[in-house]
């Protein structure tokens, strides 16, 4: 799992709207300027929407989510190397938190995108700790 969009902006097309997002699937990815590993993702349909995401090789070493062989396939893959995971930040009482139950994979490549609901037990809000 390496995040190979990690240095550019990309036009994601998700296979089903995120969750809450109905009926977008169009959004943008860019990185966001001084904050390494920190990208913003915007809906291209004018809507205001917008998520921070970050990319957890960079500050969560130890996350390896399992992504299953029909979720590869949907987003045109066969292997989890292929893939970039990204997972969603937030502040909470001031402290930064990501959401590690619900990644965002994308294809590179393609730049087709899911976000998936993981069976594993990956908390919903988990606190970073400081660096």
């Amino acid at each position: 799992m390496t995040n190979l969009t990690a240095t550019r902006s990309a036009r994601l097309s998700f296979t089903a709207p995120p969750p809450g997002f109905a009926p977008l699937t169009e959004f943008d990815l860019a990185p966001v300027d001084g904050a390494s590993g920190l990208y913003t993702l915007r809906d291209t349909a004018g809507e205001g929407l917008r998520l921070f995401l970050l990319d957890p090789t960079l500050y969560l070493a130890d996350y390896l989510p399992e992504i299953g062989d029909e979720e590869l396939a949907a987003l045109g893959v066969s292997s989890v190397a292929e893939v970039d995971v990204y997972v969603v930040a937030d502040l909470q009482d001031g402290a930064p938190i990501v959401n590690l139950l619900a990644p965002i994979v994308v294809n590179p490549v393609t730049a087709a995108a899911t976000q998936l609901i993981l069976e594993e037990d990956w908390p919903l809000q988990a606190q970073l700790a400081a660096a």
